[in-house]
């Protein structure tokens, strides 16, 4: 009997790995399961006290039914106490690890990530009402954020009359404009509208107005919006296309009169074209009949607005009249003339005189606009022949013709004899006199010195110098220098021998004049 106790011995071991979660549901059974394995059947009384906790594990045995004898339980805990509650106990563990694979069949959902790729777009962005009319409503949207894989489709316009919930489609096919006109409105409804975003995966969430539209034509007072560069008289030269568009507003739809003059104009030259924003008024090719003055008027039911535009068509001037020489004298010419009879429609700036000589044939400038109709030309070349022609210039450029000189101006050479001027004889002769006289000076023993003094006369005097009033000849010690009336006397490397009363004698024809000084050698 012992040797079959050991084999049931055996099966309490199977829980050893997984007493956890067993000793957290049985309390204090775990400790004597342990101990079969030594224990004999003396000790079996011991461990029945614990046992009765063991009936706990009755409550996981709805599976059990197939046992009877479960109340042979007590009766036999000598036989097998353990066996019986860690079968049951055992598979309890082993139905925890089943829990996990249900885990895993959660990310069983994960082919759903394909479903964004069927979203339908997102709504449309910003609806809005552009225009009201009597019959209609005009709006505008935006494209939506997201229009999925597949794109846009296109848009469907719905609308519901105030107070209803019947929202019907009011274009038939979709459309990928953000702008629709809804037509055949009756005046004074008011209508809810909606825009939906269609794609091969569905159609969006609609994009609604806030606030329902009322049907009704708004009325506005005509106002003519003159462009700025209009306001002021518009030129053109003649030939040139005369293209303008002068935008207006009113609602209803305004009458649009030009005239000129208070008449019709003439449409075989000019060509007005009206639209519900603007009026284009277009002359191919300009004339000088053209300029003037227009009006245009736009009008609606009694109310009116008016503007006038001046046209002015500009076209060279004729050239000066009466182009005269004056007069001519030494290098100058004076000229004359008088205005065009024609200025081209523009004001006269002025007039550009041209100068040509015989001798070249070549037109040059000499004035350019001279804003008078006479000149002065100077600094002509003696000897040669000019003729002269005066341009008038307005703001189309220079006259295609010039008033040309009938005559020609000869530069005549005039005979000259030259005078010198008399200069009255001065006397010059001046005796000699000395402006700069000699100073005393003291020098140091081989050392050289000079001495200077100055002297004016004419004739220019004669220089001599004398030491102790004895003349001072050829000798090497001395060096005797006159210039610019400036007279020096160097003595070279002088000895005590040297000092003594030095003379500067000046002699000329009309008398002279002498200087001394001292001189110390130390």
């Amino acid at each position: 009997p012992k040797q079959s106790r050991d084999p049931g011995e055996e099966t309490p071991k199977h829980p050893l790995p997984q007493p956890p979660g067993f000793a957290a549901m049985t309390g204090k059974t775990a400790p004597p399961a342990t101990e079969p394995a030594p224990a004999t059947p003396k000790k079996e009384p011991v461990p029945t006290p614990k046992e009765e906790p063991a009936p706990a594990p009755a409550a996981e045995e709805p599976p059990a039914p197939e046992h009877p004898p479960a109340t042979e339980q007590p009766t036999a805990p000598a036989d097998k106490p353990a066996p019986v509650p860690t079968a049951e106990v055992t598979p309890a563990p082993e139905e925890g690890p089943p829990a996990p694979p249900a885990e895993p069949q959660a990310p069983a959902p994960e082919p759903k990530p394909e479903k964004p790729k069927a979203e339908p777009p997102s709504s449309p962005l910003s609806l809005a009402v552009e225009e009201v009319s009597e019959n209609s409503v005009t709006l505008t949207w935006k494209a939506p954020e997201q229009t999925g894989h597949s794109g846009l489709d296109g848009y469907v316009v719905e609308i519901c009359k105030d107070g209803s919930t019947d929202w019907t489609a009011a274009n038939k096919e979709p459309f990928l404009s953000t702008r629709y006109t809804i037509q055949d409105l009756s005046s004074g409804d008011k209508i809810h509208v909606r825009v939906k975003a269609l794609s091969a995966s569905g159609a969006s969430v609609p994009a609604t107005l806030e606030q329902p539209v009322l049907i009704r034509e708004i009325l506005q007072l005509p106002r003519i919006r003159m462009p700025r560069h209009l306001r002021q008289t518009y030129v053109r030269h003649v030939g040139d296309a005369v293209n303008m568009m002068i935008p207006f507003q009113g609602k209803p739809q305004p009458e649009v009169i030009w005239t000129k003059g208070n008449q019709p104009l003439d449409t075989s030259r000019i060509n007005i074209r009206n639209t519900q924003k603007d009026t284009i008024f277009y002359i191919r090719e300009a004339q000088r009949g053209d300029s003037g003055k227009y009006e245009l008027t736009v009008r609606i039911n009694g109310a009116e607005d008016k503007a006038t535009l001046d046209i002015r068509v500009i076209e060279p001037p004729a050239p000066p009249q009466n182009l005269k020489l004056v007069d001519v004298w030494g290098f100058n010419v004076a000229l004359e003339w008088s205005p065009p009879v024609d200025n081209g429609n523009s004001e006269i700036k002025g007039y550009v005189v041209q100068k040509s000589d015989k001798k070249s044939g070549k037109w040059f400038t000499v004035l350019e606009r001279c804003t008078r109709t006479s000149c002065t030309i100077s600094d002509l070349i003696i000897g040669n022949t000019y003729s002269f022609r005066v341009f008038a210039e307005n703001a189309c450029g220079l006259s295609e013709k010039a008033a040309v000189t009938s005559g020609v101006a000869h530069i005549k050479k005039t005979k000259t004899a030259y005078q010198p001027e008399k200069i009255p004889q001065r006397d010059m002769m001046e005796p000699p006199k000395f402006t700069q006289p000699l100073t005393d000076r003291t020098t140091t023993r081989g050392y050289s010195t000079h001495l200077f003094c100055c002297v004016r006369g004419f004739p220019q005097p004669k220089i001599i110098w004398m030491k102790n009033q004895m003349e001072i000849r050829e000798d090497p010690k001395y060096i005797a220098m006159i210039e610019q009336g400036v007279c020096s006397l160097e003595i070279r490397k002088p000895s005590p021998f040297d000092g003594g009363i030095y003379t500067c004698k000046a002699v000329n024809p009309l008398g002279e004049a002498s200087v001394d000084c001292k001189l110390d050698v130390k």
